[in-house]
C-alpha cells in the first residue's frame, strides 16, 4: 500500500513552527518535522507527549547505584574482608564516590542506548532525506494524506499561506 505525501519546505523557524499548530488544530496527520536544528516549542505543536527517555536514565541510574552499593558492600563485608586500619568492613561513606560515578555511567549508556532503540538509529542503515536541503538550510512540514476527504488543494493553500517556498507532492510505497 502507498502513503500520498505533501511536502511544505520553509526558510523560516517560525513559519514552519506556526504552520505546524496550523496543521494540527485543522486536523491533518503530521507524519514528521524535518529541521537543520532544533526548533525551540516544536514537539508542542506538533502535539507529541513528553519524552520517557528521562524515566529510562532515572531508572537505569539507580539501578546501576544500587548494583554497585550490593557489589561495593558484598566484596568489602562477606567474600573479602580485610581490616585496614581498623575500620569496619561495612563503611558506606566511602562507597558513595565510586557509587556516583557508576550511577552517572548507567545512566549515561542506558539512555544513549535506548534513545537509539526508540528512534531507530541503527549502524548501516541509511535513510533517505525528504528533501536534499531540508537538513541543511529548510525546514520540511510533511502531511499525509489519510482518507479521501483530504483536500489537497486546502492543505496547500495553508502551507503557501505561511511563506512555504516549495510545496511538493509525494508517493511513497510502503516497507
Amino acid at each position: 500500500m502507498s502513503r500520498r505525501l505533501l511536502i511544505g519546505m520553509f526558510s523560516d523557524e517560525h513559519d514552519i513552527l506556526d504552520v505546524t499548530k496550523a496543521a494540527r488544530e485543522r486536523g491533518y496527520r503530521i507524519v514528521d518535522v524535518y529541521a537543520p536544528y532544533a526548533v525551540h516549542g516544536m514537539d508542542k505543536a506538533m502535539g507529541l507527549p513528553p519524552s520517557r527517555l528521562p524515566w529510562v536514565c532515572f531508572l537505569l541510574g539507580l539501578s546501576g547505584a544500587a548494583l554497585k552499593v550490593w557489589f561495593e558492600y558484598w566484596t568489602t563485608a562477606t567474600d573479602w574482608p580485610i581490616n585496614v586500619g581498623g575500620k569496619p568492613w561495612d563503611s558506606l561513606p566511602a562507597f558513595v564516590p565510586i557509587t556516583f560515578e557508576v550511577m552517572v555511567l548507567f545512566a549515561g549508556i542506558s539512555t544513549v542506548l535506548a534513545f537509539f532503540a526508540v528512534s531507530g538509529l541503527v549502524p548501516g542503515r541509511s535513510k533517505q532525506l525528504i528533501h536534499p536541503r531540508s537538513t541543511n538550510d529548510r525546514f520540511a512540514l510533511v502531511l499525509e494524506q489519510t482518507d479521501a476527504a483530504f483536500d489537497k488543494a486546502a492543505a496547500r493553500r495553508l502551507l503557501e499561506g505561511h511563506n512555504a517556498v516549495e510545496v511538493l507532492e509525494r508517493v511513497e510505497e510502503a516497507r
